[in-house]
């Protein structure tokens, strides 16, 4: 029987080839520590490091020491946010339809005397920056705010929120994994401080992240660590580097962002193809297909809910009824909730996601299973 085709890349992606021999260079050959600075296995280890560095500090127009490597965006959000709870200031501006990686450090910081303002999004899937500049405070610490939609794939108007912070010195954190190396420009905006990111969302291995913490002059947001023991990554992330995937990573934010434009033409010809196959059965896309990444998709079918979608494609197409961190709890998506839609669109929701890797799995296949299942819509 073949494979299904895998779907689900917003969830994570294959491995580029080009990035599995930048690993394994540094799992077989070069392995040294890259805290050894008396030999040269430790000098071509710190080496690969701080290339990895720059080429993931260029991807943002950041400097080479605003990049402290973490296991992955999950990791580089709670730095970032439970990073500041010293801070004086006591109030966070967050959206409702964040990933679970920022809702549970901000909740933890909230059971300790923050504030928080969560902004409901329209049900474009999108927040408004006048939403954002309307919940600041005088002691608003910190806003984060998402890249990209990890559901729906809506890309959240970071430049405008950018520009309604201007006035205000609150730190701006972006939770980028679904976004970095993808949709470039917004990111570079100077105004965002912080910027999360996973390197599995970019072919590279699973495990490895960063947190971009930009300088305003010559300081960096005041972060305190998580965790103690060593100096590495500006005594903010302590332990022994992992050098394998760091260059993984290096290398993978290197080729996204020269291939960025080519593979965003790929991921638009197959989203074109993947709606005109499933027409048929009349699908209704949850979030703003306008403002969206070309890559992620989410579907509601009229008369079907997501277990039953997901069980007819079962040997055709691996996809998801939502976040790949959540999926086990059958409880519906916090953010299409977020987006007020109906609980037949929520309950038949599914989400669909792909590369420039990606084969298309047989349209009129998956037409016909679901053509088979259906039952009158409700």
């Amino acid at each position: 029987m073949p494979k299904p085709v895998y779907l689900d890349c917003a969830a994570t992606t294959p491995i580029e080839p080009r990035v599995r021999e930048e690993v394994l260079r540094f799992l077989d050959e070069d392995f040294g520590n890259a805290g050894s600075r008396t030999h040269e296995w430790g000098r071509r280890a710190k080496s690969a490091v701080e290339s990895a560095r720059a080429k993931v500090a260029a991807v943002v127009e950041a400097t080479r020491g605003e990049v402290i490597f973490t296991s992955g965006a999950t990791e580089s959000n709670n730095l970032a946010i439970l990073g500041l709870m010293e801070s004086r200031r006591k109030h966070i501006v967050t959206t409702e339809i964040e990933h679970n990686a920022v809702l549970e450090p901000v909740r933890h910081l909230a059971a300790r005397g923050f504030d928080v303002t969560f902004v409901a999004p329209d049900a474009s899937g999108a927040v408004s920056a006048a939403a954002i500049a309307r919940a600041l405070r005088d002691d608003t610490v910190l806003v984060s705010v998402m890249h990209v939609n990890n559901e729906t794939g809506v890309l959240q108007p970071l430049d405008e929120i950018a520009r309604a912070l201007e006035s205000h010195d609150a730190y701006f954190h972006v939770d980028a994994a679904q976004g970095f190396g993808k949709h470039v420009a917004p990111l570079r905006n100077k105004r965002i401080d912080l910027i999360s990111l996973s390197g599995h969302k970019i072919h590279a291995p699973k495990g490895i992240g960063a947190l971009i913490a930009r300088k305003r002059g010559r300081e960096a947001a005041p972060l305190s660590p998580l965790l103690h023991g060593g100096g590495q990554e500006r005594g903010l992330r302590p332990g022994t580097l992992p050098v394998h995937l760091i260059a993984g990573l290096g290398k993978a934010a290197e080729l996204a962002f020269e291939e960025s434009d080519f593979r965003a033409a790929i991921c638009r010809k197959f989203r074109e193809k993947l709606l005109a196959g499933l027409a048929p059965l009349g699908p209704v896309i949850n979030g703003a297909a306008d403002r969206s990444l070309p890559n992620i998709v989410n579907l509601s079918f009229p008369g079907l809910d997501a277990d039953t979608v997901m069980e007819a494609w079962a040997d055709l197409a691996a996809i998801s009824d939502g976040a790949a961190c959540s999926s086990a709890d059958y409880s519906c998506s916090h953010v299409l909730s977020a987006m007020r839609l109906s609980e037949e669109r929520k309950q038949g929701a599914v989400r669909i996601s792909w590369c420039h890797f990606s084969e298309l799995p047989d349209l009129p296949r998956l037409v016909e299973q679901l053509a088979r299942v259906r039952t009158p819509a409700i």
